[in-house]
């Protein structure tokens, strides 16, 4: 798994090496860009909402949203990639902070209309995972949506599918998503839906 140093030399590259695996429908990337627009879009049925993206990276699809008029705040770990979104959403509140640590204390005690996460959920352990979005969902406004778009698939019979198919790159210090796992787990905090986009990628919808 890439630490914060590796994030930060990666930065300049991040979004050419998502476009390649995208265009290849390759793990770990492929239907990222249908993922992104799923989001998108559904974050675009309110106007003007407050928003929070964990893990923004360079802020591909934030600042989209952010164009549109959407209150963006966001967390992410790599200095050098919240200076390229910073470029792309000036008014912007982003945040450095490393999500192992939870929410940043100034974010704690706010409440969003939309969370959104893409593609960085899979750096937390799965007991990590289910911690933090218990903290997510206590976020959210009235008919509010958490939207996470990952590496993730229906069932562990799936992953483990898709970890024989790509053997010779499979990345095993991530822990990606499971959907009847983490369904069950939350089963009575929140609403959980999962809609598979790729061999290897989805979007999830928690509400409450």
């Amino acid at each position: 798994m890439l630490n914060k140093q590796g994030f930060n030399l990666w930065a300049d590259d991040y979004d050419k090496t998502v476009q390649s695996s995208e265009e290849n429908d390759s793990y770990p990337f492929a239907g990222y860009k249908t993922i992104l627009n799923i989001i998108f879009n559904e974050v675009m049925q309110k106007q003007n909402s407050k928003v929070i993206d964990i893990g923004f990276g360079t802020g591909v699809l934030t600042s989209k949203l952010y164009d549109n008029g959407h209150q963006i705040d966001g967390v992410d770990f790599s200095d050098k990639m919240i200076d390229i979104a910073k470029t792309k959403m000036p008014k912007a509140n982003l945040i450095e902070w490393d999500i192992t640590n939870g929410l940043p204390p100034e974010f704690k005690e706010k409440k969003y209309d939309f969370i959104v996460s893409t593609y960085s959920l899979h750096h937390l352990s799965d007991e990590e995972k289910i911690m933090f979005l218990k903290q997510l969902i206590s976020l959210l406004r009235e008919n509010g949506k958490i939207l996470i778009g990952d590496i993730a698939f229906e069932n562990r019979e799936k992953l483990e599918l898709c970890q024989k198919d790509n053997i010779g790159h499979w990345d095993n210090d991530e822990f990606y998503l499971v959907y009847e796992e983490i369904k069950s787990v939350l089963i009575k905090v929140c609403n959980c839906d999962f809609y598979p986009i790729s061999h290897c990628g989805g979007v999830f919808v928690l509400s409450t």
